[in-house]
């Protein structure tokens, strides 16, 4: 029997003598009312505190949350409808003051019609559950959007950028790079890792984010859909669940609004074909 269909919400609530926001209830589990119960109180006594105090605090006075992780309690701040008071971090990868040669840029205006055209790198931070940082640098193939080579480590050196551009050069190569004009994309030995596969190098001007914007949204994505979603306690765990966003999500299953809502490997097998 359908009675929800049958008989108007209202008419079955006024029979049972139940408030009509009893119909609409869902149950929730008893750890997670406690927690937010425990999550209210907190915020209670300390208004000016964000997520990350509010999990400290929880761990110090609440035993039974003594492992709770900042991101269950940001889940639950959005749950309650809550303001996050986000504290920026603001941790630099992009060193600019070197040396080192400078290029031009060769893509502001480019129209970039097929694969490997032009990539694109960049670096970004990624804090670890102790409270360390560990560095992703990424390259990316701009016309197609697929993630050509990736690297995390701890160190924000030229090797690591190297390692990312190695895994890509394994896959091909293109005609341009693109990048900002940190240190780790103008030291010699990523420069002369381009220049022995006559790849031409572009940089993006000083303080100019924007003239490496496609780098600059692929790793918002990341950050965004794979980063603030998990707590990483190592590198390793890292590697394991970012590596498995980039090749089995982003690049597998995320559709993109610029390449007619295809996943990037969608979007490279049609162009494929079409060529032919």
């Amino acid at each position: 029997m359908k009675l929800k269909s049958d008989y108007p919400i209202k008419m079955l609530c006024d029979l049972l003598a139940l408030p009509r926001s009893s119909w609409y209830y869902r149950p929730v589990e008893r750890d997670e009312r406690d927690l937010q119960r425990a999550v209210e109180q907190v915020v209670g006594q300390f208004p000016t505190y964000g997520s990350r105090r509010v999990t400290h605090q929880l761990r110090r006075d609440h035993g039974e949350f003594k492992a709770i992780g900042r991101k269950r309690v940001r889940r639950v701040f959005g749950e309650m409808g809550l303001k996050l008071r986000r504290k920026a971090v603001k941790k630099q990868t992009t060193d600019s003051r070197h040396s080192f040669p400078r290029y031009e840029n060769l893509v502001k205006e480019l129209d970039v019609a097929r694969p490997d055209q032009v990539w694109v790198g960049d670096i970004t931070y990624i804090r670890l559950g102790d409270g360390t940082f560990v560095y992703l640098a990424i390259l990316m193939d701009v016309f197609t959007r697929i993630i050509r080579g990736w690297a995390l480590g701890s160190g924000l050196g030229v090797e690591l950028t190297l390692q990312a551009l190695h895994r890509a050069l394994a896959r091909g190569k293109p005609e341009i790079h693109h990048s900002d004009q940190g240190l780790q994309y103008a030291a010699t030995d990523y420069v002369a890792s381009l220049e022995r596969r006559k790849v031409r190098i572009s940089m993006a001007a000083v303080g100019h984010a924007e003239e490496n914007g496609y780098a600059e949204r692929v790793i918002r994505t990341i950050k965004e859909e794979e980063v603030a979603l998990n707590e990483y306690p190592d590198l390793a765990s890292a590697k394991l669940h970012i590596g498995r966003f980039i090749d089995d999500v982003y690049c597998t299953k995320r559709i993109h609004s610029s390449l007619g809502y295809l996943t990037p490997a969608e979007f490279a097998a049609q162009w494929s074909k079409q060529s032919l």
